[in-house]
Parts: C-alpha cells; sequence; structure tokens
C-alpha cells in the first residue's frame, strides 16, 4: 500500500523513552491467537536504534510487506499511466490517471476511517491488501475500459489511507508508544522515500521487458504476498472500540474528535502544511529545469534532490540523536525547513538549486519526533482513526499543492513561485510552531494534574 511520510519527537509521559522501554505488546492487548506468545521490546543493553526495531518480528514482517506492496504501487502506477496513454492517446487522462492516487485519499480518509478502530488490524490489513489486489487484477482484464481502469485507480487509493492509517496504529501495539515507535515509523518512511527513488527506475526496466499489463501484473502479486505476510507474522489483536452504529458516522465523529482537539489539530496542521509547500519545486521541476536550460539529466537529479536530503537527515536523527534531543529539534527545524525554497528567487543554477533542494528535504527531519507527540496525544481509542485521518490528509495537501503551485505558474515565473511558497509556508508555520508550542505547555499541565 501507498507511503508513510511524516512526523515529530514527543513529549514525555512520565519518564522519557530511553528511561522506560515500552513493551512490544501491552498485556491489555495480548493476542487472541494462542499459537503466538507476546514478543518484548529489547531492553537496555540490547540492540540499539534501528537495529532494536528489527529485533522485533513482528515489526520485520509490517516492514517487508510494506517494502513489496510500495515497489508494486510505484511500479503499477507508472505502468497504468502508459497503459491510459496507449489506450486514448491524450496526455490529460494519462496525468489524471497519476493525480487520482492522491484524490481519493480525503475520501477514504474521512468516510472509512472507523474501519481502522471497529476492527482487529490485522483482519483490515489483509482485506485491505486483497481488495487492492483484486482491483489490480481486474485492470489487467484487456477487456476493462478506460474508465474502468480510473475507478478501479479510484478504489485503491480510496483503501489505501485506511491501510496505512491502521497500519500506523498498530505499530503502537507491536513497538509500544515510546522510541521504538518512533524508529519504525521512520524506516517505513525511509522505506516510501526510497521506494520513489528505485520503483521508477524499476518500472521503467519492467516496461522495457513487459507490456504495461505485464508490469501491473507484478502488483497482484506483491500485494497477495503483503497480505500473507501481514496474515502469518503479526498478532490477532483485539479491535480498539466496541461501539456499533453505523461506520460513517463512527468515522464522522473520529474526526471531528480528532480536530476537535486544540492539541491534535495543531500537530495535524504541523505535518500538513509544511508538506503543502514543499511539493512546490517537485510539481514545477520540469518547467524550472527549462527555464534554466538544463536537460534530461538535470532534471531527474531536481526531481530526486529533496529525497535524498530528507533520508540522509531522518537516517541522521534516527541513529544519531536521542529521544529528548530529537524532542527539542521539533518546532525550530519544522520553522526554518521551508526556508531554503527562497533561494529559487535568485534563479540560481543547477548547483545551488540541487543544494537548496537537498536542505529542504533534510528539514523533514522534524516529523520523527512529532510522530511521538501525536501517538502520545491521541487517545487510543481513536489512535485507528486519528492515523487515516493523517495519512489523508497529508497526500491530499500535498496533491493540492502540486496543482495549486502548477496554476501559479501560469501566471508567474516558475522560479517565483517557488520562492513564494517557500516564504510564504514559512509564515505559515511559524504561526503554527507558536500555536503548538502553547498547546503543549497546557498538555504538560494536563497531565501532571
Amino acid at each position: 500500500m501507498p507511503s508513510d511520510n511524516t512526523t515529530t519527537a514527543g513529549t514525555p509521559r512520565d519518564r522519557s523513552a530511553a528511561e522506560e522501554p515500552s513493551p512490544a505488546l501491552p498485556p491489555e492487548r495480548a493476542s487472541s491467537d494462542p499459537g503466538h506468545a507476546p514478543e518484548a521490546a529489547p531492553r537496555p543493553g540490547g540492540p540499539a536504534g534501528y537495529r532494536a526495531v528489527f529485533a522485533v518480528r513482528e515489526f520485520r514482517a509490517v516492514f517487508a510487506a510494506h517494502l513489496l506492496s510500495l515497489l508494486g504501487v510505484v511500479v503499477s502506477e507508472l505502468a497504468l499511466t502508459v497503459l491510459v496513454y496507449d489506450l486514448t492517446g491524450s496526455p490529460l487522462l494519462s496525468a489524471l490517471t497519476f493525480a487520482l492516487g492522491f484524490l481519493p485519499y480525503i475520501v477514504g480518509g474521512t468516510l472509512f476511517a472507523g474501519v481502522a478502530d471497529r476492527y482487529p488490524a490485522r483482519r483490515v490489513l489483509v482485506t485491505c491488501d486483497l481488495v487492492c489486489a483484486g482491483c489490480v487484477a481486474v485492470m489487467v482484464l484487456p477487456a476493462t475500459p478506460v474508465w474502468g481502469l480510473l475507478a478501479l485507480r479510484c478504489v485503491v487509493a480510496a483503501v489505501a489511507p485506511v491501510f496505512t492509517g491502521t497500519r500506523t496504529a498498530a505499530l503502537a501495539d507491536i513497538l509500544g508508544e515510546g522510541d521504538l515507535y518512533v524508529l519504525g515509523r521512520s524506516l517505513l518512511r525511509l522505506v516510501s522515500q526510497s521506494a520513489l527513488l528505485v520503483g521508477f527506475g524499476a518500472g521503467g526496466v519492467l516496461l522495457a521487458a513487459l507490456s504495461p499489463r505485464g508490469a501491473i501484473t507484478v502488483t497482484v502479486l506483491t500485494f497477495l504476498c503483503s497480505a500473507a505476510l501481514l496474515r502469518l507474522g503479526t498478532l490477532d489483536r483485539p479491535a480498539r472500540t466496541t461501539e456499533g452504529g453505523a461506520l460513517l458516522k463512527e468515522s464522522l465523529a473520529g474526526a471531528r474528535a480528532v480536530l476537535g482537539d486544540r492539541r491534535i489539530r495543531g500537530l495535524l496542521l504541523l505535518f500538513w502544511v509544511p508538506a503543502f509547500f514543499v511539493v512546490a519545486p517537485e510539481a514545477l521541476a520540469a518547467p524550472y529545469a527549462d527555464a534554466i536550460g538544463a536537460g534530461p539529466a538535470a532534471l531527474g537529479l531536481l526531481m530526486c534532490a529533496m529525497a535524498v536530503g530528507h533520508i540522509g537527515a531522518e537516517l541522521y536523527v534516527g541513529t544519531a540523536l536521542g529521544p529528548r534531543a530529537r524532542s527539542r529539534i521539533v518546532l525550530p527545524v519544522a520553522a526554518l525547513g521551508l526556508l531554503p525554497l527562497v533561494l529559487y528567487a535568485f534563479r540560481p543554477g543547477m548547483a545551488l538549486t540541487v543544494g537548496a533542494l537537498v536542505l529542504a528535504g533534510a528539514g523533514a527531519a522534524y516529523v520523527i519526533g512529532l510522530d511521538q507527540w501525536f501517538v502520545e496525544a491521541v487517545p487510543e481509542e481513536l489512535r485507528g482513526r486519528a492515523m487515516t485521518l493523517l495519512t489523508a490528509g497529508l497526500m491530499t495537501v500535498q496533491g493540492l499543492g502540486m496543482a495549486l503551485a502548477g496554476l501559479a505558474a501560469e501566471f508567474l515565473p516558475v522560479h517565483q513561485v517557488v520562492a513564494y511558497a517557500g516564504a510564504v509556508g514559512t509564515v505559515c508555520t511559524l504561526l503554527l510552531v507558536v500555536e503548538v508550542r502553547r498547546t503543549r505547555v497546557r498538555y504538560r499541565s494536563a497531565r501532571q494534574c
């Protein structure tokens, strides 16, 4: 299923995560499967950093499933775009095929979020993978019309936030709510960023060897393998809530509860707002490369520079900094992360542009601490719905950000659009930082009472 993309270091509950390791499976959420025994998280003195996360058997299954399905999704997106263009000859429909990977997120994340808390996580994850495998299998059929391909693409995109939100909430059960959870989320994000670099290359190789439908068939297998890994490699935990009622009503009630809490709302916006602005240079990479007279190779550098910065910075923060240090850098890094884009105002050449994009990508490292704050602020009974809403909103704002950047570039030079995105985004993020700082003080005071 599609990606994970964000985070921020957390407010300690009673003691820091470094002082009190979280159990991989809290007693009250023990497995109902007698064939599996709860697995404890590594104790102090055991494997450090990311190695400690991989020491948890269930996480290894989740990680492998994520890697398989994500590579499949990236390959299928590329192949489906090519297939629609081959069938129609329409650049608009080809582009729409790619855009439909973003737009249904808000629908699925809002209307179906209740699934993440109402049903056992393993059942939801496996069912989502099987639904997506079925949709992709129908896409492969030669008799499927273009409108059917687009409709099935929408279904897969609508299911994606439910899957991702459920998996993110389940990580807190598997890894606890402390440092292992933060590092586990970080690893999934790193895979998502890396898949963008590797997946499109793999898709190009597959399309050179297979037809577009043949390449899409690979995705059916990756979804089925992901479902098998999750079914056999994770415990069968009970649902978070036993509330009945209509699913739609429950999903909307969860969204109202999450957005109605000032602390949680501020954290959500701190995920979403920088992501809305930071996509501008990627959306406009091709016209900017043309404006400065750069070739196709330079365009490739522009497209991957931000991901390289993100991966490098997140690896450093995850391995070199402890929980307290990650928490301290959240607000300052978030506040400054978009500033490198202002350099576009001077219409720099390739070297400075790539440097600015690497720095902007590195600014996303603040989310590693934001993840901890978010999981601590959200009540457990709302966790699945909150994570689903977070994922849906994140993908939606990125899609909107790309669209609006393209619209602005119809009226302004490309370099000015990116520079304005950096400047306006910095101002908006600074206002959010002030709000989150205020709610953090009140949140701590309330917990101490």
